[in-house]
């Protein structure tokens, strides 16, 4: 089963503020899946999200 956690939740742990993380769903940076009218991000896409984020020094 996929975890799927609140934005609020993944802006905490991705350490951005709700507005920042709206604007990366927007730009298509992460998707999102739609449960009503609420919307959740599955914790492997943010996984990804980072991965394809880190930089090696």
């Amino acid at each position: 089963m996929v975890r799927l956690v609140t934005i609020t939740t993944a802006a905490g742990w991705l350490g951005l503020s709700r507005s920042k993380l709206y604007e990366l769903l927007a730009a298509g940076e992460l998707p999102t899946v739609r449960i009503g009218r609420s919307r959740r991000i599955a914790v492997t896409d943010l996984e990804a999200f980072v991965d394809r984020r880190r930089t090696r020094l």
